[in-house]
């Protein structure tokens, strides 16, 4: 899909579009062991190699909004990720997420980032991928630093 393509969409169909992509994108990571799960381990794979994180993925929901402590790490996180020109997302469900990525997320707690990073052998090659990055840009040029994007449902 051209950037052409994108900006025609109605916003609902954009907000469709990339909301199936991201459940690709999540479900093809998970199968080539490319997630990390969990705002620590996150952090720990940014900090040791930030060149392999490929995209970003912030989740929370109503229970969890109001927790400064997660929020804080949240801006740090969102920071680090402008700085390295990281793709970064919010998802409002996290209960979707947790069934999407299935037993990396032991505990819903665990699921509040997920890192999408390239596997040792190289970068892999996902359109669903370069669709979520076009999406990112274009609302990044729109000023939507971080946009929220819906998880279709089962």
């Amino acid at each position: 899909m051209t950037l052409e393509e994108v900006l025609i969409q109605k916003p609902i169909e954009r907000a469709q579009c990339t909301g199936n992509a991201l459940e690709e994108v999540l479900v093809t990571a998970k199968e080539n062991d490319s997630l990390t799960v969990g705002v620590y381990e996150c952090a720990k794979i940014m900090n040791l190699d930030p060149d392999s994180v490929s995209f970003c993925v912030l989740a929370t929901d109503e229970e969890f909004e109001c927790d400064i402590a997660l929020q804080i790490h949240f801006t740090l996180i969102q920071s680090f990720c402008f700085d390295n020109d990281i793709s970064i997302v919010r998802v409002s469900d996290m209960q979707r997420l947790a069934e999407i990525i299935g037993d990396k997320a032991e505990q819903l707690e665990d699921a509040h980032c997920v890192l999408i990073t390239n596997p040792a052998e190289g970068s892999w090659e996902d359109p669903a991928l370069a669709k979520l990055h076009l999406f990112c840009e274009e609302s990044r040029s729109l000023n939507d630093w971080v946009p929220e994007i819906s998880l279709p449902g089962r």
